[in-house]
């Protein structure tokens, strides 16, 4: 049983941890932006290089601290709440964080549908992360109730991430996105003229009285949209690692946290990753196939973390592999 004393402690900790750490974050960022600011006048050509190495760089960096820190705390869940919460916390991290990586090639084709330059990515992806975790969170506290309440839900979510394994399988893989049709999209243009003009950063532009939503929003609500579709399967799969809330909603903010950094060191690399794509479909199988059976086969989290490990190495040779052979003269 946990100990109430270490729970409250870690809790406090998780929050210190996640505002400091957010806060810095958003400060390198406004850094790189006042630098832009007073080189306005030097070449552009040369800007937009240093710039660039200066993201790739910076990104690298927050990317290790993210994950450094998401490591750090689970050092912690160790030393307060034992062996067992410790496993279910970096089982249910790392899951959230290779399922992740499929949003991502979503929030490229995002941006490059609505020709949202690289300095403004930032911007929709802070916000957007931010409300991903304030969506998340209920979501997770009720489908852990659900779970704690009704035992026969584990065997829906199983089906339901079978389910969605099977449909990204049977799909024709997308290499761009129809923001027309999105139903977000649909909804704000019946309340907000839409204008095609770019004003920075600025989610609204302003000509006369009136009021328009720029690409920028636009964005910000096609990535909401895409980030609550992918809460449908990825809660679940979570939830097949652990119904503590406490796990479930520090593992799933660390991996949140950490995934614009990620983005950004591997924006233009996304092409790379091809069995990515093969790696979800295996991971959701699995996870569902596990909840499916839990019943009459108990497969232990230990085990359930190894094979996701074991699944993510594959991806990443398999794709290296593949890279050499397309690109011979590079061996």
């Amino acid at each position: 049983m946990i100990d109430l004393f270490n729970t409250s402690f870690l809790w406090l900790l998780f929050f210190i941890i996640i505002i400091i750490g957010f806060s810095i974050d958003l400060g390198f960022l406004n850094n790189i932006k006042g630098r832009l600011r007073k080189d306005k006048k030097e070449d552009q050509q040369i800007i937009q290089k240093v710039t660039n190495k200066q993201r790739t760089k910076q990104a690298l960096k927050w990317t290790i601290a993210w994950i450094s820190l998401a490591l750090f705390f689970s050092g912690m869940i160790y030393l307060g709440l034992g062996t067992d919460k410790f496993l279910e916390y970096i089982t249910a991290y790392t899951l959230e964080k290779s399922l992740s990586v499929d949003n991502m090639f979503v929030f490229s084709l995002i941006f490059s549908s609505l020709a949202i330059p690289y300095a403004y990515q930032h911007r929709v992806l802070s916000v957007g992360i931010l409300s991903a975790i304030l969506m998340r969170v209920p979501l997770i506290l009720v489908g852990a109730s659900l779970l704690e309440r009704f035992s026969f839900m584990i065997y829906i979510f199983g089906i339901l991430l079978i389910y969605a394994a099977l449909k990204i399988l049977l799909k024709n893989e997308k290499k761009e996105i129809e923001i027309e049709k999105n139903f977000g999209v649909k909804l704000l243009r019946r309340f907000i003229p839409f204008s095609p003009e770019l004003k920075k950063e600025q989610f609204f532009l302003k000509k006369g009285a009136i009021r328009y939503a720029t690409p920028m929003l636009v964005a910000l609500i096609v990535v909401e949209i895409s980030d609550l579709m992918f809460a449908i399967d990825s809660i679940p799969a979570v939830l097949a690692i652990s119904s503590d809330p406490f796990i479930l909603i520090t593992s799933n903010v660390f991996a949140l946290l950490g995934l614009r950094s990620l983005y950004f060191l591997l924006a233009g690399l996304m092409e790379k990753f091809y069995y990515f794509r093969h790696t979800l479909i295996i991971l959701l199988f699995f996870i569902g196939f596990k909840m499916v059976i839990s019943e009459f086969i108990h497969i232990p989290v230990g085990i359930a973390l190894g094979m996701i490990l074991i699944i993510l190495s594959l991806a990443v040779t398999l794709s290296y592999i593949r890279i050499k052979r397309l690109n011979p003269e590079k061996r």
